[in-house]
C-alpha cells in the first residue's frame, strides 16, 4: 500500500477534461472540432509538496494548472481545495480563493505593469483583499529579506530589473497574500541557467520553511528532478506516468517518459546512455487516435491491443502509475490491466 493512501489530499483533480473550440466560423452541417487539451486527467497533491507537472509543448501541462487556479473553467471532472469541491464556486467565493491560491508566470517581464513600481506591484492584491498598510508595509519588508533583495528595488520599474530579479519578486508578490497554494508556470524557462539555480532553490526553500505546496509546471526533466517531490508525466493532455521523482528517474515505466530521461544531456562525457528518438509525429490534437495515444510512436506498439484500447492509470506498486500496456520493468507477457 503506497503512503499516499493514509494521507488527506490538499487538492484532488478528478477525471478532468477541458476542450477548446477550434471552429468559431462554421458552415451549418459541418461537424464542430475540438482540440482536447485536457482528457480525463486525475492526481493529488499533498501538502507542503512540490508536485510537477511535466511536458511537451502541447501537452496541455499549463491548462491544468489554470482549471486547477480556476483561471478557467473545466469541461467536466472535479476539483477539490482543502477538502472543498470548487469546480463551480460563485464569484464570491472564487474571490476568496484568489488570496488562498496565486500563480508565478514563466515570463516575469510581462506579468508586472510596466508603469507601476514594484512597490505598487506588491501592494496591489493586499489592497484589493483589504490588507491594513501597516500589515502589508511590514510584509513586504520581511519578503524582500526573504528574497535577498534590497528595498531600494521597491522604487524602480520592471525594465530596470534583470529576470531573475523580477522573478524572485514575482515570487514575494505571490507570498503577499499569504497563500497556501501557489501554480508555478515554467517559472525559470525565460531565464539564464545560471539565474535558474537560484529561483529553484528559493521554491525548495518556500516548501522547507513555510510548508508552501507548490504545483510546478516544466517541460524541463533536469528541473522538476531537482525541485519536485513527485511527478506527472503528461502526453497530448492525458497522463502517461505518476510518482516519486526515484520512482520516475531509477524505475521508469512507460516509454514516453524513458524517451524524455534519455534525451537530457549526459552530466559527464564517460557517461554510458543512450539516446532514444522517438519515430513518427504528434498526433492531433483534435483528432485523438484510437487505443493509446502515444502508440505511434512507441517501439513496443503491439497491433490490435494498443491501436485498439486505451489503456488505464494503474498503481503498479507504492503509488507508481503508468497508462501502459506493457509498462517497463513489468513480465511483457502481461498487460498494466492484468496487474
Amino acid at each position: 500500500m503506497s503512503k499516499e493512501k493514509d494521507r488527506q489530499p490538499f487538492i484532488s483533480v478528478r477525471d478532468l477534461k477541458k476542450y477548446f473550440c477550434l471552429d468559431n466560423y462554421k458552415l451549418a452541417k459541418a461537424k464542430t472540432r475540438y482540440i482536447h487539451a485536457v482528457d480525463d486527467v486525475s492526481f493529488d497533491i499533498y501538502k507542503g509538496e512540490i508536485f510537477g507537472i511535466i511536458g511537451e509543448s502541447g501537452s496541455g501541462k499549463s491548462t491544468i494548472g489554470r482549471c486547477v487556479l480556476k483561471l478557467i473553467d473545466v469541461d467536466s471532472g472535479e476539483i477539490y481545495f482543502d477538502g472543498k469541491n470548487i469546480t463551480h464556486v460563485s464569484r464570491k467565493e472564487q474571490q476568496e480563493l484568489r488570496s488562498r491560491m496565486q500563480m508565478v508566470f514563466q515570463n516575469p517581464l510581462a506579468s508586472f505593469d510596466p508603469k507601476k513600481t514594484i512597490r505598487f506591484s506588491l501592494e496591489e492584491s493586499a489592497k484589493v483583499h483589504k490588507i491594513k498598510p501597516e500589515v502589508y508595509k511590514a510584509r513586504i519588508k520581511q519578503l524582500m529579506e526573504y528574497i535577498a533583495l534590497p528595498e531600494d528595488l521597491l522604487t524602480r520599474y520592471p525594465k530596470d530589473l534583470s529576470g531573475g530579479q523580477l522573478q524572485r519578486l514575482a515570487i514575494a508578490r505571490a507570498l503577499m497574500l499569504e497563500p497556501d497554494f501557489i501554480l508555478a508556470d515554467e517559472p525559470v524557462s525565460a531565464l539564464d541557467v545560471s539565474v535558474q539555480a537560484q529561483i529553484l532553490n528559493l521554491m525548495l526553500d518556500l516548501k522547507e520553511d513555510k510548508g508552501q505546496t507548490i504545483l510546478f509546471i516544466s517541460h524541463d526533466l533536469n528541473v522538476v528532478r531537482h525541485v519536485c517531490d513527485r511527478i506527472a508525466v503528461v502526453y497530448l493532455g492525458a497522463v502517461m506516468e505518476m510518482g516519486t521523482v526515484e520512482q520516475i528517474y531509477n524505475s521508469v515505466a512507460h516509454p514516453y517518459t524513458q524517451a524524455l530521461i534519455s534525451a537530457k544531456p549526459k552530466e559527464h562525457p564517460l557517461e554510458n546512455k543512450k539516446h532514444i528518438l522517438l519515430e513518427g509525429d504528434i498526433p492531433n490534437a483534435v483528432d485523438i487516435p484510437e487505443g493509446c495515444r502515444f502508440a505511434g510512436r512507441c517501439r513496443y506498439f503491439k497491433e490490435g491491443l494498443c491501436d485498439n484500447r486505451t489503456p488505464k492509470l494503474k498503481d503498479i506498486g507504492n503509488g507508481h502509475y503508468v497508462a501502459c500496456h506493457f509498462p517497463l520493468g513489468i513480465d511483457r507477457s502481461k498487460t498494466a490491466s492484468d496487474m
